[in-house]
């Protein structure tokens, strides 16, 4: 195929992805080095044999992934390496543009995980060994390409935080989240509405009946919360330059999130209120009303993203982007 053909004829993905590894520069300094530091982390990466028998961290992120717990679901974590990935990819002639060079402090950056892995490992805490793996291939990746492309990566990288597993740790949002929607709900159901509600604690009691639902940590909004902060840092990524947007659509995910389960939970008042409790219990159990927070979270986040305006250009606008001259393919 000659060049104009290259130029003129989309390529197909797997001559994409072939052309894109060509292009990545320093490709035998990185990959050997970031093999070797998942290496540690499976052989070395668990310390919590009583807990689950095995060395390698890898295996018990995956038995956190897929555990259900009544404080958490931490089962977003299987899916997020290849949202990583995927946003990595949909802007790869912007990265491959970012000038590139050796950059010795990512060291720095690889010593402070290394510690951080070496203190969960001894006082065995595994989830600072999975924050230590992820901030390791961050520091790496300076290392080998530089501060430029950090920055060109830092918000991607951010979503790989949703991979600590929560576990019983969640109940630190989960309590908060559990009285500001319990509190929201009873001021517009009982002072706006009409509905005679009351709060007891997390509970809401519907007088005189004495009806009672709890709001429970699994209806605080924490599983909204997480999927309502990932989609407003990937929103924030592939849409908005600058760095004070992005944090701005990530900041509005806990009111975002809050709202949209106070959405949810008046849907079921109002459901129990107008048909009786079994009704209330049947929009509580139905998966398309388990759906409902999204919905003003995610119109929240499309008019704040409106609001911000400043739109950039998407993936398309540079695909014939050429590695910087001062990258040096190998």
């Amino acid at each position: 195929m000659n060049e104009s053909q290259t130029i003129n004829e989309p390529l197909g993905f797997t001559d994409e992805v072939r052309r894109f590894w060509r292009r990545i520069p320093e490709k035998g300094f990185f990959f050997p080095l970031m093999l070797a530091w998942l290496a540690l982390f499976q052989f070395l990466g668990n310390s919590t044999l009583g807990y689950e028998n095995t060395p390698s961290l890898f295996k018990l992120m995956y038995i956190f992934y897929s555990k259900k717990n009544d404080f958490s679901d931490d089962s977003h974590g299987l899916f997020i390496p290849f949202v990583v990935l995927a946003l990595l990819w949909w802007k790869r002639a912007e990265l491959l543009s970012v000038k590139t060079r050796l950059w010795w402090p990512g060291l720095a950056i690889v010593a402070g995980s290394v510690c951080l892995h070496v203190l969960g490992y001894l006082v065995q805490q595994p989830r600072l060994s999975v924050v230590a793996v992820f901030t390791g291939i961050y520091g790496l990746m300076g290392l080998a390409w530089g501060p430029q492309l950090l920055r060109a990566i830092f918000f991607p990288f951010l979503l790989f935080v949703f991979m600590v597993p929560l576990g019983s740790l969640a109940e630190f949002v989960t309590v908060p989240l559990r009285h500001a929607v319990t509190r929201l709900v009873v001021f517009i159901a009982h002072d706006l509405v009409g509905i005679n509600l009351a709060a007891n604690g997390t509970a809401l009691v519907k007088l005189p009946s004495g009806y009672q639902y709890e709001v429970a940590a699994a209806c605080s909004g924490i599983r909204s919360l997480i999927a309502v902060s990932a989609i407003a840092l990937i929103y924030g990524f592939t849409c908005f330059n600058g760095f004070w947007r992005r944090a701005v659509l990530l900041a509005s995910a806990f009111p975002l999130a809050v709202l949209g389960n106070t959405f949810r939970m008046l849907v079921i008042v109002e459901e129990a209120e107008r048909a009786g409790q079994e009704a209330g219990v049947r929009a509580h159990d139905s998966a398309f009303w388990s759906m409902l927070p999204y919905v003003p979270a995610i119109f929240g986040l499309l008019w704040l993203g409106r609001w911000l305006g400043e739109k950039r250009a998407g993936p398309g606008a540079n695909s014939g982007a050429q590695l910087n001259p001062g990258n040096s393919p190998a």
